[in-house]
């Protein structure tokens, strides 16, 4: 039976952390989880007590999402076996009921074969624009298949291998990676991935979203990921 890896970048993550590792419960008590691995970028609060209290291991390093990505894939490729997936998931998603069920379904099916898969995105906001964002969402996969890191990534350990796996870059990891796997070796989930909305509310959904939409158009154009980055956290 194929074991999923799961590797979660962490910087300062504690207030969601928990509630983000509470949701993998259903994988370990299927026996699917061979280990969590969370890759922290230097946290200064509580994620990395949480986060051994759970029972994870922890590899740190370098901050910055691409390169946390990296590092706990390259920690994860130690104890997987050939027929062994990784799946990458944010500290402030939390996976919905049943996803354990559909992932071990997907690993079946998908044995031996070159492919990944991600989950539906969802966010824990019931306001119209919610749910106008993930219509938006689910047409721009549906479109371009084009998921960001917020819906999860799970690819198979040696498929990841052989396409370069995460690059240490410091914007739109998720897009180069997903680019290289390519559309027709990606698939959606029905399981929703359900991410806070907190960055949303607090930005005001239109104006991040334009944000993040200017960003992407920059970075198909060419623009350096490190200076997109530096827009991106302004």
């Amino acid at each position: 039976m194929s074991a999923l890896v799961i590797v979660i970048p962490t910087l300062n993550a504690a207030a969601g952390l928990a509630r983000t590792l509470d949701s993998l419960s259903p994988a370990r008590r299927a026996g699917l989880l061979r280990a969590v691995i969370i890759s922290d970028g230097g946290s200064g609060d509580a994620t990395i007590e949480i986060a051994r209290k759970a029972g994870c291991r922890i590899v740190t390093g370098a901050q910055g999402r691409g390169a946390q990505l990296a590092a706990g894939a390259q920690a994860a490729r130690a104890i997987t076996g050939p027929d062994d997936w990784l799946l990458f998931l944010h500290a402030d998603t939390v996976l919905q009921p049943g996803w354990a069920r559909e992932a071990a379904a997907f690993f079946e099916a998908n044995a031996g074969r070159d492919k990944a898969g991600y989950f539906r995105f969802a966010l824990d906001d019931f306001s119209p624009a919610a749910r106008r964002l993930e219509a938006a969402v689910a047409l721009r996969c549906a479109s371009f298949a084009l998921p960001y890191g917020d819906q999860g990534l799970m690819i198979g350990a040696e498929f990841s291998d052989r396409i370069g796996g995460y690059k240490p870059m410091a914007l739109f990891e998720d897009v180069d990676i997903v680019r290289r796997i390519g559309r027709r070796r990606l698939a959606s989930l029905r399981s929703a991935a359900v991410t806070s909305a907190a960055k949303f509310r607090a930005d005001g959904y239109g104006r991040r979203s334009r944000r993040n939409l200017g960003l992407l158009g920059r970075y198909f154009m060419g623009a350096d990921p490190a200076r997109l980055a530096q827009v991106y956290r302004a």
